[in-house]
């Protein structure tokens, strides 16, 4: 999986940096000026008007302390948004990561960027196919989609929408199209329907089922009328992404 973290040392170097400037100017922008003007190097005309003084000895007006303090307070929230979005890309990123490892991707190529490459809805079939073969292959784990929704799904490709999805079922992307669910009186039977196994695979493809009635006390099955997992992969909350990072966890 990319590593977003690793830009996190050089985006460090940079907020330090800034709030160096930024933090002194902000409680008294003269500071900074003054000490900035003890390190310019051209001297002041014998001639220099009282206003060209002051300038050269890093004296600021009214108007000048004012500006300097808000390009200050700029800088600093530009450093906290720079912060929050690397945050916010691992968070993506290791939330798509675990949702695909969940529904049962192996790790591979696809993992260098999950949210694109790694998890996506299905672009091809909507499981309403009956199958038709003489065997089947099992279908290993669901999610419901209700209560709490996954936040993972607004990263991926051709995501489904909440409204649009009661369940979700996870399918190798090369048997995505083969995905059949059967949404009968006493159970939801969902099987692939193809005649060899699907083979294991870094992708995976998401299929949304709408429910045509509420699930109710009906099980949902695969071949043998053998349960089919459920499982609750999300991604990690901005105060948990915190915890990590300040803790190293």
């Amino acid at each position: 999986m990319r590593n977003y973290w690793s830009l996190l040392p050089a985006i460090v170097v940079i907020v330090v940096l800034i709030l160096v400037y930024a933090v002194p100017t902000i409680i008294n922008p003269q500071w900074t000026s003054t000490i900035t003007a003890l390190f310019r190097t051209t001297s002041v005309p014998a001639d220099a008007t009282p206003e060209e003084a002051r300038r050269a000895a890093g004296i600021l007006g009214p108007q000048q302390l004012k500006s300097r303090r808000m390009l200050a307070i700029a800088m600093v929230v530009g450093a906290v948004a720079l912060i929050g979005f690397n945050i916010s890309l691992n968070r993506e990123a290791v939330g798509c990561y675990k949702a695909a490892r969940a529904f049962g991707a192996i790790d591979g190529p696809d993992a260098k960027d999950p949210c694109i490459d790694m998890i996506y809805g299905t672009f091809i079939g909507d499981g309403s196919r009956p199958p038709n073969e003489k065997t089947q292959q099992p279908v290993k784990y669901y999610q419901r989609v209700d209560g709490k929704k996954p936040k993972y799904l607004k990263w991926i490709q051709n995501a489904p929408k909440y409204d649009e999805a009661d369940l979700l079922f996870g399918t190798v992307g090369k048997c995505a199209s083969d995905l059949s669910v059967q949404q009968l009186e006493d159970k939801i039977m969902v099987v692939v329907d193809t005649d060899s196994p699907c083979p294991e695979d870094s992708n995976m493809s998401i299929t949304p089922i709408k429910l045509k009635k509420p699930l109710g006390d009906r099980k949902i099955v695969t071949i043998d009328d053998e349960p089919v997992t459920e499982i609750n992969p999300d991604m990690d909350s901005w105060f948990t992404v915190l915890k990590k990072l300040a803790t190293g966890g």
